[in-house]
C-alpha cells in the first residue's frame, strides 16, 4: 500500500512520510494495512501533512538500517522527490538504525515511541501532565544520545595538566539529562503528593468513583460529555484527551458519583509512558467501577480490547475491578443495522455489556442503570484479627482494596476493612 502527495512549494507544513515495517513474524497481532492506517492517524494527530504512507516488507532486519540497502535507497528517492521533512517509522528503531537512516535520507527520523511522545508533549495541559511527558521524553532521549550529536566521538580535554583524556561529550550530555531527570522527578513527587492528598480527601466523601478507560479514540470523552454535560475536548483524533478530568454525576436514584475521564491507551504503548503516567492513572486504580469503552465499529475492536486489558493488568487493577467492569460498546450507530441489532441483543443478555452511541445518546439510560446496579451493593465495616501466618488472607484484603487501616500487634495484625457482602463471602471462601 502506497499513497503519495506531490510537493507544493507554497506549503510550509511539515511534510511527512509514514513507513510501516511489516516484519511478517508468526502470530503478529494485526494486518499491516490496519497498522499503517493507525500510524497515519497518529501522525495526523500532530497536525502535520502526511505526503506518503506505505508498507515495507522486511524479510530480514538490518542491524544497521532496519531495512535492506535497496529499500533504503528507494525511500531516499521518495524523500527527495516529495521534499519530505520527517520520516515516521511505525515500529521500534534502535538509536544506531535511527542515526544511519537520518544520514542516508538526510532528514529527521522518528519511531513509534518518539511519535507518541511528541503527541503527548503537544497535548499535556496540567503541570503534572507536562512533567510526566518531560520525564518520559528525557528517558527516551537518554537512549538516543548516540544519534543526537555529530560530535560524540570527540573528547573534552581535562582541565588540569594531570589526569585522563577527559570526559567525552556523550558522557557530559548523558549526565546533564540524568540531572534533569532527577529535578523533574523531585517536582513530580510534589505534584503526586498533592494529588494523593486530593484522592484521600475524596475517599472521605461517600461518592463512588467511576473511571472511563479505553483505546484511544474509542469515544471516552464523548461518553463523558454525554453523561455529565461537560465540554471536554472530544474529537475524531487519537489522544484528544491526555490529562484526567473529574465531574460529579447524579444518578436517577439521587446517588452521586464521581466520573473520571482518562488518557486513551494504544497498542505498543511506550514503556516510558506507562511508568510516567502511572500517577495519573492511579485515579483509575482507586475507582469503585471501571467503564471500558470500546469502538465496536472499528475493525480491530477485539484486538484493541486485548491491548487495554494488557495495560490494565500492567497497572495492577484488582480482581474485583475486573469482575465488575462494564464494557461500553460504543459507536453502535456506525454499524450496519443487522450487526447493531446483534450487539444490542448481546447487551440485553449481559448487564456488563451495554451498547451505546455517545454521539446520539442511544443506550445511555441502560448504561446509567448498569452503573447504578454495579455500585448499589451496600458496604459494611469489620475488624479482622490475623496471625502472621495468614499472609495470604492479608494479601487478599489489600489486593481487593478493602483495607481501611492495618496495625501490627504482638500476635499478628488488626485490620479494619470496609467491604460488600459479596467480598466478605469471597474472603471467607479462602
Amino acid at each position: 500500500m502506497t499513497a503519495t502527495t506531490p510537493p507544493d512549494t507554497a506549503d510550509l507544513a511539515t511534510r511527512v512520510a509514514v513507513v510501516y515495517p511489516d516484519l511478517n513474524r508468526p502470530g503478529k497481532r494485526r494486518p499491516a494495512e490496519l497498522a499503517l492506517a493507525e500510524a497515519v492517524s497518529l501522525a495526523k494527530a500532530l497536525s502535520i501533512e502526511v505526503c506518503s504512507a506505505q508498507i515495507v516488507a522486511v524479510r530480514k532486519i538490518s542491524a544497521a538500517t532496519l531495512f535492506g540497502a535497496g529499500k533504503v535507497a528507494e525511500l531516499k528517492s521518495l524523500v527527495v522527490d516529495l521534499k519530505i521533512d520527517l520520516v515516521l517509522v511505525d515500529g521500534s528503531v534502535s538509536p544506531v538504525q535511527q542515526r544511519n537512516l537520518e544520514k542516508a535520507w538526510n532528514t529527521k527520523v522518528l519511531d513509534r515511541t518518539g511519535l507518541i511522545l511528541e503527541i503527548f508533549g503537544e497535548r499535556a495541559q496540567t503541570r503534572e501532565g507536562v512533567l510526566q511527558v518531560d520525564l518520559a521524553n528525557l528517558t527516551y532521549q537518554k537512549s538516543r544520545l548516540v544519534r543526537s550529536w555529530t560530535h560524540l566521538e570527540r573528547q573534552r580535554g581535562a582541565s588540569g595538566t594531570v589526569g585522563g583524556p577527559g570526559e567525552t561529550q556523550i558522557e557530559s550530555d548523558r549526565r546533564a539529562i540524568e540531572d534533569q531527570i532527577l529535578k523533574i522527578k523531585a517536582q513530580l513527587s510534589k505534584v503526586v503528593r498533592t494529588r494523593t492528598l486530593q484522592r484521600a480527601s475524596r475517599k472521605k466523601i461517600p461518592y463512588p468513583i467511576v473511571a472511563i478507560v479505553g483505546y484511544t479514540n474509542a469515544g471516552k470523552s464523548s461518553l463523558f460529555n454525554m453523561l455529565t454535560g461537560a465540554e471536554v475536548l472530544a474529537k475524531d483524533m487519537l489522544f484528544a484527551t491526555l490529562d484526567p478530568t473529574l465531574r460529579g454525576l447524579d444518578l436517577p436514584s439521587g446517588r452521586r458519583i464521581i466520573l473520571s475521564d482518562t488518557v486513551g491507551f494504544i497498542s505498543d504503548l511506550p514503556t516510558q509512558l506507562v511508568a510516567a503516567f502511572r500517577a495519573t492513572l492511579e485515579e483509575m486504580l482507586d475507582a469503585d467501577l471501571i467503564l471500558h469503552v470500546r469502538d465496536v465499529s472499528h475493525p480491530e475492536t477485539v484486538a484493541q480490547k486485548k491491548d487495554v486489558e494488557t495495560i490494565l493488568d500492567q497497572l495492577g487493577i484488582s480482581e474485583l475491578q475486573k469482575s465488575t467492569m462494564i464494557e461500553v460498546l460504543n459507536k453502535i450507530d456506525l454499524l450496519p443495522a443487522e450487526q447493531a441489532d446483534a450487539i444490542r441483543a448481546q447487551s440485553q443478555r449481559d448487564h456488563q455489556k451495554i451498547a451505546v452511541s455517545a454521539m446520539t445518546g442511544g443506550g445511555m439510560d441502560s448504561l446509567v442503570s448498569a452503573i447504578e446496579l454495579a455500585i448499589a451493593e451496600a458496604k459494611s465495616d469489620d475488624t479482622l484479627s490475623l496471625s502472621f501466618a495468614q499472609g495470604r488472607h492479608r494479601a487478599w484484603l489489600f489486593d481487593h482494596k478493602v483495607v481501611r487501616s492495618s496495625v501490627e500487634t504482638e500476635n499478628g495484625y488488626e485490620i479494619a476493612v470496609r467491604w460488600t457482602e459479596r467480598q466478605r463471602s469471597q474472603y471467607r471462601a479462602l
